[in-house]
């Protein structure tokens, strides 16, 4: 099986990540395509998978943008269709794996007379896209797709709702290499000394600053916790959010918490970091797609909170595997980040559980036959050409 795989960002996020790892079995017989250079690319090259950079710079669409935006970018849109109606007369399938992608796979499918995959990271909901997007995504996925591949049962459900076909929906969740997350315990003791971390009960938030990513609330949760207790934001801004980074800095300086917060802004030691912590927080105020954070910080063997919304829900029992908490209520996230510091055993024991659960659940092996299953299943649907 060749697959043409389309991907809409230069930047590693975790639909990226996803693509990563479910194109590293077919390396030999696959290429990314990209609609905008970055990073990624170069992770790619790293791994050994072909890649090619379609465009010099990306779709001027945003999630919140409307009809005038989007009828806008056709004259970006229609050469990147083209080349890849042209670059899939070497493929079996077109592998969409992000929105902007669907609208340019969809099209290069059907001109080009190929089964179109539709692989939805999101919840297509008001809190994430604007009327226009949703629209366009679901009119696209039941016209042209031959599958859609959902990262939750909330990506599905929120599919279904705005109108998608739920016969072309299967849930597969992302995958993940359990030994990726098994660093010492030793470096991450060096590394806690290395921060000035020692006599701390520390909270990890690994994300890009963003207000839906919901930092400011555990900043807030901070004020209502002991003056041992401190956070450690890994991410920075994107997508032009710089605005939201400074909110979060005067935030800090109105609650006096100089000393309790650090940010750390990008890193590429994430594992070690997270083993670094006390606890991992996952804050999100608006439904969260999967919530990819959350399963790492199982697979590091340490204690999660999650917001009660979205795919966190389903990767989460409360006190079995984890913490759940109402998005936005740092009263509620306080509460946790305290059992958890007052009860060091009790949250180690479940963090424990969570650790061989997550292992098992979502082994990458495991996940990438489930997809190439379900590739060689619609395939097999699909008249030859």
């Amino acid at each position: 099986m060749k697959i043409l795989f389309l991907d809409q960002s230069g930047k590693p996020g975790g639909a990226e990540l996803c693509l990563l790892d479910i194109a590293k079995p077919y390396r030999d017989r696959c290429l990314v395509a990209l609609l905008a250079d970055g990073p990624f690319r170069d992770l790619l090259e790293q791994h050994q998978i072909p890649v090619q950079v379609l465009s010099s710079e990306g779709i001027q669409v945003r999630k919140d943008s409307g009809w005038r935006q989007g009828f806008g970018s056709l004259a970006q849109l229609l050469p990147l269709i083209t080349q890849v109606v042209q670059l899939s007369r070497n493929y079996d399938l077109i592998y969409a794996n992000t929105q902007k992608a669907l609208v340019v796979g969809a099209l290069a499918a059907w001109l080009g007379r190929r089964p179109l995959v539709y692989h939805l990271h999101d919840i297509l909901s008001p809190d994430h896209f604007s009327s226009m997007n949703r629209r366009l995504a679901v009119t696209l996925a039941n016209r042209f797709s031959s599958l859609v591949i959902a990262n939750s049962e909330a990506s599905q459900t929120a599919f279904i709702a705005a109108g998608g076909r739920a016969e072309l929906t299967q849930v597969i969740y992302n995958g993940f290499e359990p030994q990726i997350y098994q660093s010492s315990n030793a470096e991450a003791a060096q590394l806690r000394q290395q921060l000035g971390l020692e006599g701390q009960f520390v909270v990890g938030h690994f994300s890009r600053l963003s207000p839906w990513k919901g930092q400011h609330v555990l900043l807030e949760a901070l004020a209502h916790c002991p003056q041992d207790v401190m956070a450690l934001f890994v991410g920075d801004a994107l997508f032009g959010e710089q605005q939201y980074v400074e909110q979060l800095h005067q935030q800090v300086n109105t609650l006096g918490l100089q000393k309790r917060v650090r940010f750390l802004g990008f890193r590429s030691d994430v594992v070690t970091l997270m083993k670094s912590c006390d606890l991992i927080a996952h804050t999100s105020t608006a439904p969260e797609p999967f919530g990819r954070v959350i399963v790492e910080a199982m697979l590091c063997g340490k204690p999660v909170v999650a917001a009660k919304s979205g795919g966190a829900i389903e990767l989460i029992t409360p006190e079995v595997d984890g913490w759940l908490a109402t998005p936005g209520n740092p009263q509620q996230l306080a509460a946790v980040i305290n059992l958890c510091r007052n009860q060091p055993e009790r949250s180690s024991a479940i963090a424990h559980h969570a650790q061989i659960q997550a292992s098992q659940r979502f082994d990458l092996d495991i996940i990438n036959q489930k997809i190439a299953q379900l590739l060689g299943q619609t395939l097999a649907r699909v008249p030859q050409v």
